[in-house]
């Protein structure tokens, strides 16, 4: 036991293979003798095994939700197919690019290797593995499902990562084109107005009302861009703290912030799909509805969801069906709500609750598509308007001058 807890080393090596061919590689041990044994039993006759440099700077990669998705997946296909558990490991981190996530996946390997349950090595790395994620693991291996509950997990996970991927990427257009448009008339105002209005200087008329304006808001911009610049970088500062360390403007702006044209809407039905996928996968689970409840009223990722899980949680601790407190909350479209209704009738309500989900996330698919088809010619109009308007403003008094010539 003491030396298969030993952390494992990433190993470079040299050799021939059983046909006298040169081969090298990497591979994870313990330590050069051990590395060279397992060589051998490979059909390699390992010439050199030394190991492996650590990068100069930094070299681990961040982990990211994507890949303890990817991992759970890789660990479910293995036990699938009858690896060992602590075996399983050892593959899975053999074939990691990522240095930080091979470097979990050992810690994991060693604890479980070391009499630790599979459930209570990963609590070990809460910032990885939260509670739903330990809870469905812990199920998993109680009832002797680990493999089956691994696959569930994994088809969680990366539904939902793909479900964040898609409102991400609804939030971040809009926003690009507000960021685009502003770095584009701050250039113009800041660099090319000026060299225009020293041609002006040389005109002695009186310049259009509408080139003055311009020509001021350059002057302002020119003698304060760096106070502009730094009251937008602390204003996104201070709102972000703000929304970390108060719960009450967290709350309000998940509450306004569903009520924003089209952006609102897809934040509105990820938030059903959320639901719709975590009940689905806990109920699945063995877990009773209250609990599973307890986990979903954190995931849907919006305050408002999140109060109205929690009150749907007391109604059917109080003996009330799910369908019937999801109506009396008030937060839930009639579909969602029909759905859950046919699924508590007829028995199958984590399945129902999956085609909630479902159904849910093709609806965020579509509106994500149709805000990317729709933002396209806005970033072209909203340019062209303030790049357009900058132009016809400078060019306004040479217009003039012709039309006097």
């Amino acid at each position: 036991m003491a030396e298969n807890a030993q952390k494992l080393a990433t190993y470079i090596w040299e050799g021939k293979d059983r046909k006298g061919n040169k081969t090298k590689g990497e591979v994870a041990g313990v330590n050069q003798a051990l590395v060279k044994a397992q060589l051998r039993k490979q059909g390699i006759m390992p010439d050199k095994v030394k190991k492996k440099p650590k990068p100069l700077f930094g070299g681990s990669k961040k982990i990211t939700p994507f890949d303890i998705a990817m991992l759970t997946r890789q660990m479910a296909t293995m036990m699938k197919a009858g690896v060992p558990l602590v075996q399983s490991f050892d593959i899975v981190a053999d074939g990691m690019e990522n240095k930080g996530l091979q470097d979990l996946v050992i810690n994991l390997r060693n604890d479980v290797a070391s009499g630790t349950s599979f459930a209570g090595a990963l609590r070990r790395h809460p910032r990885h593995f939260d509670d739903l994620y330990c809870n469905l693991v812990d199920s998993g291996e109680k009832a002797g499902a680990l493999e089956q509950m691994l696959d569930r997990i994994a088809t969680y996970l990366e539904k939902t990562e793909i479900l964040k991927k898609k409102v991400k990427k609804a939030m971040t257009y809009p926003i690009a084109v507000i960021v685009v448009a502003i770095v584009v008339t701050a250039i113009l105002l800041v660099k090319v107005v000026p060299q225009f209005e020293s041609l002006f200087q040389g005109f002695g008329a009186d310049l259009p009302v509408f080139t003055q304006f311009i020509i001021e808001i350059s002057e302002w911009m020119q003698a304060w861009w760096f106070i502009v610049l730094l009251g937008i970088v602390g204003t996104i500062f201070a709102f972000k703290e703000a929304k970390h360390r108060s719960a009450k403007f967290s709350d309000l702006v998940d509450k306004y912030v569903l009520k924003l044209p089209i952006i609102g809407e897809i934040l509105d039905k990820s938030a059903v799909a959320k639901f719709g996928r975590v009940l689905s996968t806990t109920f699945a689970s063995g877990v009773p509805l209250v609990d599973a409840l307890d986990s979903v009223s954190g995931a849907t990722g919006n305050a408002i969801y999140r109060d109205a899980v929690t009150k749907i949680k007391e109604e059917v601790s109080s003996g009330t069906q799910l369908q019937a407190a999801m109506r009396s909350a008030g937060v839930f479209p009639v579909m969602a709500v029909q759905l859950t209704a046919i699924g508590e009738e007829s028995g199958n309500l984590d399945s129902m609750l999956e085609k909630v989900a479902d159904h849910y996330e093709s609806v965020v698919d579509d509106m994500v598509d149709n805000l990317t088809a729709l933002m396209e010619p806005m970033i072209m109009a909203v340019l062209g308007v303030l790049v357009g308007g900058l132009i016809i403003g400078m060019y306004l008094p040479i217009f003039q001058m012709g039309q006097v010539v």
